[in-house]
């Protein structure tokens, strides 16, 4: 005599295996992310290195900014803003925040015409403006460092073509 298979076997192992999936990627997702944002990694440390000796004099050794960040000083200017989470910098994609430390910036609102915030190519290498990116992107919080990942898969640091000298 055949015995017929139990019809609600299968679609139950697919639910199972479906949520052992779910699971597997929610935490490898989980874990990378944290991975990248881990103070023990050699290129964080090279990060907060470069941004101590070039940025820290501006935007404070924590990333805290300057006083009255928000508000024009007495030459109609922004003062460098934070890059903690109580800044904006989270907000701005990996090719943005590359060029703001390669070319300079000046903010649209000041009344000045000079960059508020120097160029820095012809001093750091494009290593270690990604380093200084990368060092901001670890005191931000997992949902800023997520907003600013989105924002980076359409605008991701700019491809290096520099050839290196002999």
């Amino acid at each position: 005599m055949k015995t017929k298979a139990n019809p609600g076997l299968i679609p139950m192992r697919k639910r199972w295996f479906f949520a052992l999936w779910l699971t597997l990627m929610v935490v490898g997702h989980a874990m990378a992310e944290d991975r990248l944002f881990s103070s023990n990694t050699p290129q964080l440390e090279d990060g907060k290195i470069v941004y101590r000796q070039y940025c820290a004099s501006c935007h404070g050794t924590q990333g805290e900014g300057m006083p009255n960040w928000e508000g024009q000083n007495a030459l109609g200017e922004l003062p460098a803003p934070p890059h903690g989470p109580e800044g904006h910098t989270w907000k701005h994609s990996d090719a943005m925040l590359y060029r703001i430390i390669a070319e300079g910036w000046r903010d649209p609102w000041n009344k000045t015409d000079r960059l508020t915030m120097p160029a820095y190519q012809e001093i750091l290498a494009p290593t270690e403006i990604r380093d200084v990116v990368n060092y901001l992107k670890s005191l931000w919080t997992q949902e800023q460092r997520r907003h600013q990942a989105d924002e980076s898969a359409e605008n991701p640091f700019p491809i290096q073509t520099e050839i290196p000298q002999e």
